[in-house]
């Protein structure tokens, strides 16, 4: 085999490997996304169901005296 020649392969085998982890990368990449928006809907739904807990109490933040150390 030449110089060339196992230049060639070495080149080819490094590409392999190079693309492998990009496809790794890729794929974790999509399961974080959803993972992210999955929180970010749950967050949203905890938000609004506080927020209608609050005002099924009649509770109003700006109306609550302030702490006993102010």
């Amino acid at each position: 085999m030449s110089t060339h020649e196992q230049r060639l392969t070495e080149l080819e085998v490094r590409l392999a490997f190079i693309d492998e982890a990009v496809q790794g990368l890729v794929a974790a990449d999509a399961e974080q996304s959803m993972r992210i928006a999955a929180l970010e809907r749950l967050v949203r739904d905890l938000r609004s169901e506080l927020a209608s807990v609050r005002t099924g109490q009649g509770h109003n933040p700006h109306s609550e005296p302030p702490p006993p150390h102010y």
